[in-house]
Parts: C-alpha cells; sequence; structure tokens
C-alpha cells in the first residue's frame, strides 16, 4: 500500500495541496454526505453544518478551528502522519485536535493505513461541535497522561468504542456518532445495516476487556442512549478501576492488532 507523505503549513500555517488532493477530497465528501443521510445522528449532522466544508478543497485548519472556538474552545492542528502518543494525549488535553497534513490517495479511497485529514475533518471535527462530546474528548486526553501505559492501552479501547466506532440510540433508531465509522463509506452502511456485527449495550467494563483490530471493519459496536453518558464518564472511578484491571492482567491482554 501506499506511503502516506505529510505536507507541510507555510509560516501562516496553510497547506497547499495541489488539484489532485483537492480532487480527492470532492469525492470523499460528496460521496460521504450521501451515506451518512439517516445514518448519522443529529449532533453530528448539526455540526457538520455549523462547519460548512467546503467541497471543492480540502479547508484549512483555520477555517475549521474558527468554528470549534466559538462552539466549544477546541481547534486543530496539522501534525505529521501519526504522532506519539504523549503527544496525542497533551494535544487532547489542550482541547486540540490532531489534523494529518495529507489525505490518501484516490486509488485507495477505502483504505487507510494511517488516519488521514478526511477521516479528522469530515469524521471528528462535527461532533467536536457538541459539548458533552467535546468535554469528554479532553477529560479522556487528560488522564490518559496520568495512567501508566499499561493502561492507556485499556483507555485506548474507550476511545476506540465510543470517539471511532459509537453508535447512539435515538427515537429514529440507532445512528452513528464516530469518526472512525463517518468517515468509512463501507463501515458507515455495515456499521448500522449488516447483520455480522454485534451491537452491545453501552458498558465500560465490556469495553476495557474488548480487542479490537483497526485493519478491518469493526466485529462489535456498542450503543450509548444519550451524548450525556460519555460527559458523565468524566469520574475518578474509571481511572482507577483501569488501574486495578492492570494489576490482574499480562502482557497479551494488551495486544491489539
Amino acid at each position: 500500500m501506499t506511503k502516506y507523505i505529510a505536507k507541510k503549513p507555510d509560516a501562516k500555517g496553510n497547506i497547499n495541496f495541489t488539484a489532485e488532493e483537492n480532487a480527492t477530497w470532492q469525492i470523499l465528501i460528496e460521496r460521504q454526505m450521501q451515506t451518512i443521510q439517516n445514518r448519522a445522528c443529529d449532533a453530528y449532522l448539526t455540526g457538520l453544518e455549523n462547519l460548512n466544508l467546503p467541497t471543492d478543497r480540502i479547508p484549512q485548519c483555520s477555517e475549521i478551528s474558527s468554528v470549534l472556538k466559538a462552539s466549544t474552545g477546541w481547534s486543530v492542528v496539522p501534525v505529521d502522519t501519526l504522532i506519539p502518543l504523549e503527544q496525542f494525549y497533551t494535544l487532547l488535553a489542550n482541547r486540540q485536535f490532531p489534523a494529518a497534513s495529507f489525505i490518501r490517495i484516490r486509488e485507495e479511497l477505502d483504505y487507510l493505513q494511517e488516519p488521514d485529514i478526511f477521516h479528522e475533518f469530515f469524521g471528528h471535527c462535527p461532533m467536536l461541535t457538541n459539548q458533552a462530546y467535546a468535554d469528554f474528548v479532553q477529560w479522556y486526553g487528560q488522564n490518559a497522561l496520568t495512567v501508566s501505559k499499561k493502561a492507556q492501552s485499556l483507555l485506548g479501547r474507550l476511545f476506540w468504542f465510543t470517539v471511532e466506532f459509537g453508535l447512539i440510540n435515538t427515537a429514529k433508531g440507532a445512528r452513528i456518532y464516530g469518526g472512525g465509522i463517518l468517515s468509512s463509506h463501507a463501515e458507515t452502511i455495515f456499521a448500522l445495516e449488516s447483520h455480522e456485527p454485534e451491537r452491545f449495550a453501552f458498558d465500560v467494563n465490556k469495553i476495557l476487556h474488548m480487542p479490537y483490530r483497526y485493519d478491518q471493519i469493526q466485529k462489535c459496536y456498542f450503543t450509548i442512549n444519550d451524548l450525556t453518558e460519555l460527559y458523565q464518564l468524566k469520574t475518578e472511578k474509571i481511572i482507577k478501576h483501569v488501574e486495578g484491571m492492570v494489576d490482574g492482567t499480562t502482557d497479551s491482554d494488551f495486544i491489539i492488532c
């Protein structure tokens, strides 16, 4: 598969994307805007409307940040592809979401080795306009910085099954709020309509014991009833629970493919 190369921002923090890269963005966003209809949750759709993402070009971080700051005090910052976990957690703790400064190539629209700018702008940023969600993500970053590496691995499962691959019950049925799903054409459909995956009611203990794969469509999802459930997770009890779990685990419990 292709090795993605991050682009460097100029002195003003802007990135000069090529015509080909902007065209790829247009293909992705126009396709996904259709796919998320009747599948994305209302909070996401409201955030997406507020962001008013352009369809003919990749937006700059400053454009996204201006909306996020006005909504929840968040911003996005360009980073070089995958960054160290400590840097990732520090950014989240400071209400900054990292955005990789590259976009996938047109021949690989549906597979990513690493999260790209479409995944982060289209998948995650709309939800960062929601206060409960935004506060939860900051809480996650703050607390991930305070625990051991093994405890961070367990907390990674909480992030994975909420921020990345979470579902939510609504009056219209299950809807998606996880950015990893909403930025994927295939998984947006699969997560709600396939009979293959298991869908569990939200259960922190079950999540913390659930391994996952990042290189394939998920085999299970967890469903919350309201975004305030994420806000209510902001408690020291969860951190103490995670640290207690670490004492009774072996290295093999932390292997995530």
